[in-house]
């Protein structure tokens, strides 16, 4: 019996398709990137990222507050899914959902390899302490909140 197929996690093992629900929804590390407004230039499609969350995210702990009915209170909330991931380029190099995706390691702050939930929050790679809550932003000046990275302003 080969043990290094066996002691493999089930990210490298499985396809996103081939995933349970559980395995699926462990792969999101906490992060809360998703949750940030974006805007898309109509010329050229490129997506830029703002430092303004969804009014649903709670920014402290980087979750949805309402997360199962989340398409019920924000309809425009993107609802990753298996059949439509090939058209969610946008999401950050970092999201596991992508990496799993193109086939890359999950990097070691992730819950799943380190075994913490903390560990995204720890290593700076999610948006507590850096988001503006969407309640405090006028939305027609998103543009004035565009990041290059998270918590790196973009000057327009």
């Amino acid at each position: 019996m080969d043990k290094g197929v066996e002691s493999r996690p089930f990210w490298e093992l499985k396809t996103l398709a081939e995933m349970t629900h559980h395995e699926w929804e462990s792969l999101c590390d906490g992060c809360a990137k998703c949750c940030l407004h974006k805007l898309q230039d109509d010329d050229t499609d490129e997506v830029f990222y703002t430092s303004v969350a969804c009014k649903k995210l709670n920014t402290d702990s980087c979750r949805c507050t309402v997360y199962k009915e989340r398409l019920k209170h924000v309809p425009d909330c993107v609802d990753l899914a298996r059949e439509n991931l090939e058209e969610l380029g946008w999401l950050p190099s970092s999201c596991a959902y992508r990496l799993v995706w193109e086939r890359k390691p999950l990097p070691h702050w992730h819950p799943l390899v380190s075994g913490d939930n903390s560990t995204v929050h720890e290593s700076g790679m999610s948006l507590r302490g850096r988001a503006v809550p969407e309640q405090d932003v006028e939305l027609e000046e998103l543009e004035l909140y565009i990041i290059e990275e998270f918590g790196t302003e973009r000057s327009v």
